[in-house]
């Protein structure tokens, strides 16, 4: 079963190909405004690479958010595209989840999955999983303060991850329970939710399918020269 995997929700661009849960191939930066020059690029990388053409993908996976606007509809839109062109199954894994897949290797039992995406300032997007990938809190935003996971801190170890993590870690840290990972978003962490959506039939409808952004997208003011917008 082969599957092309994108992720492009936060600053990492990334592109991968599995076959089952074996992963082939893959690509992957983490830099600001490069999404629409490498993705593409990659996703010819890698098959190349394997020797697979596109025809014989069986699927497409896109890492649907939350995350940057920009970037979700980056790879929202390269994923439509194979899909449509190809006639393949369109698979779409929210953000969070994948992440908490790529965090569980270091995760002991009983303990608590929070992957975290940074939502400026002290906001953060997350969840939280527990060791058998079961969702306990759902996706939502939080104003990180000091008293937020303490709830869930009291009762057992909380590994917390992603590019939300850093700016919170301070005050995390003044709980025992707070565990630490450096795992970002990745591409590879799309394969074995990607495997459990097909296997289930839960595909995305090629022409309705949106990001999950979260929040609206609400415009910053228009720059006066250069660049283009978030």
């Amino acid at each position: 079963m082969l599957i092309l995997h994108i992720e492009t929700a936060t600053g990492v661009c990334a592109a991968a190909l599995s076959d089952g849960s074996k992963l082939l191939a893959r690509r992957t930066v983490n830099e600001a405004n490069v999404h629409a020059e490498k993705l593409t690029l990659f996703c010819e990388e890698i098959m190349r690479e394997t020797g697979v053409q596109f025809s014989q993908l069986n699927a497409v996976c896109v890492s649907k958010g939350p995350g940057s606007y920009t970037g979700l509809r980056i790879g929202v839109s390269a994923a439509k595209g194979f899909c449509y062109a190809l006639n393949i199954p369109l698979l779409a894994v929210n953000t969070l989840e994948a992440l908490a897949y790529g965090m569980k290797a270091e995760a002991e039992p009983g303990t608590l999955l929070c992957p975290m995406l940074d939502a400026r300032r002290m906001e953060v997007y997350y969840a939280v999983y527990n060791d058998k990938l079961e969702e306990v809190q759902p996706t939502e935003p939080l104003v990180v303060e000091e008293n937020s996971f303490a709830a869930l801190l009291e009762k057992q170890p909380v590994l917390f991850a992603g590019d939300g993590m850093p700016k919170c870690r301070t005050i995390l840290e003044a709980y025992t329970n707070a565990r630490f990972s450096t795992v970002l978003p990745a591409a590879e962490h799309l394969i074995e939710p990607a495997l459990k959506k097909l296997a289930a039939g839960d595909t995305e409808d090629i022409a309705w399918f949106e990001p999950f952004y979260l929040k609206t997208f609400q415009p910053g003011p228009m720059r006066s020269s250069g660049g283009g917008g978030a």
